[in-house]
C-alpha cells in the first residue's frame, strides 16, 4: 500500500470522538480543523480547547498519532490542517531534510525531558559501562546528550550545546554506552537499559510522572517549546482562532492544574 493511501486510511479511522467522515484531500473545509497530535499531552490539550473553539464556530477534530513522522507528512499532503506534537528545532530539521513547506503557528508548552531508570534510584549511582538510551533523531538526541552531560554522566566538546552527537563525548571515565532508538519506544526500553532519556509526552503516556519518577529533569527554561505546525502561508481564520484558544488564560490554567509542572505553558 502506498504511503499516501495508508495515511489517508489512518486519518479516516482514528479521531477524537469517533470516525472522521468525508475524508478527502481537501482539508480546508470552512469551520473545520483537522489537527494531528500525540496522545499525551497534546491531544488532551486540544480536546480541552474544543469547547472554546466551538463557541467561535470552529469544529476541531483531533487525530492521534504515535510517531514523529506521519503527522508532518500528512500535514504536507493536506490531509491535516495542522499538527501538534513537536518543538520547532525538530520541525525545522524534518522540513529541511524532506523539503517540506511547514512552519510554526504558535508555541504552546514545554515538556522538560527527564532521565528515568527501573534499576537505579539515585542519579549519582552510575555503574561502569552503563547503557543509556536516547532518542535517535538529531534534535532530541543532542538535547538528551546535553541533559546527561549536565547530570554528570560525561562531558561534551565545548560549544556543542544541544547539537552534540555521541562522537562529541570527550570525557567518559565510566565508559557510558549510548544507545540510540526511536523516541516512542524509549519507555519500553527501560527494562533493557540502565537509564533512558525520555520526552515527557511518552513518559506521561506510560504513567511515568516526570515530576516524581524522573531522576533528573531538564531545566524549565528549555528552549524546546512544543508548537502547532501548519503549511507555510496558511493564515486561515480558523487557525488564528486555534492559536488564540491554545494560548488563552483558560488553557494556561488547564495545563498548570493538570500537569503540575510536568508540562509548562510557553506563553
Amino acid at each position: 500500500m502506498k504511503r499516501r493511501s495508508l495515511i489517508s486510511l489512518c486519518l479516516c479511522a482514528i479521531a477524537a470522538g469517533g470516525l472522521i467522515t468525508g475524508c478527502t484531500d481537501d482539508a480546508a473545509q470552512s469551520g473545520i480543523l483537522k489537527v494531528g497530535a500525540s496522545p499525551v499531552p497534546h491531544a488532551d490539550i486540544l480536546k480541552a480547547a474544543q469547547p472554546m473553539l466551538a463557541k467561535e464556530g470552529v469544529k476541531l477534530e483531533v487525530i492521534e498519532f504515535t510517531d514523529y513522522v506521519q503527522p508532518n507528512m500528512a500535514l504536507a499532503d493536506k490531509e491535516l490542517d495542522a499538527n501538534f506534537f513537536q518543538h520547532k528545532p525538530y520541525l525545522d530539521n524534518f522540513a529541511a531534510e524532506r523539503k517540506l513547506q511547514l512552519e510554526s503557528l504558535v508555541a504552546v508548552h514545554i515538556e522538560p525531558m527527564g532521565v528515568y531508570s527501573k534499576k537505579v534510584k539515585d542519579i549519582k549511582t552510575i555503574a561502569d559501562a552503563a547503557k543509556v538510551a536516547i532518542p535517535n533523531d538529531p534534535t532530541n538526541g543532542g538535547r538528551a546528550l546535553k541533559i546527561l552531560s549536565d547530570a554528570g554522566f560525561f562531558k561534551l566538546k565545548d560549544g556543542v550545546g544541544v547539537n552534540g552527537t555521541p562522537a562529541d563525548i570527550v570525557d567518559n571515565p565510566k565508559q557510558i554506552q549510548i544507545i540510540e532508538m526511536e523516541a516512542a519506544v524509549l519507555p519500553r526500553a527501560l527494562d533493557d537499559v540502565d537509564f533512558a532519556v525520555i520526552n515527557s509526552n511518552y513518559a506521561l503516556g506510560v504513567n511515568l510522572n516526570p515530576m516524581k519518577d524522573a531522576l533528573y529533569m531538564e531545566s524549565k527554561d528549555s528552549p524546546y517549546a512544543n508548537i502547532v505546525a501548519v503549511r507555510k502561508g496558511d493564515k486561515r481564520d480558523e487557525l488564528q482562532k486555534l492559536a488564540k484558544a491554545l494560548t488563552s488564560p483558560e488553557m494556561r490554567k488547564f495545563i498548570e492544574d493538570k500537569y503540575q509542572g510536568a508540562v509548562v505553558p510557553a506563553f
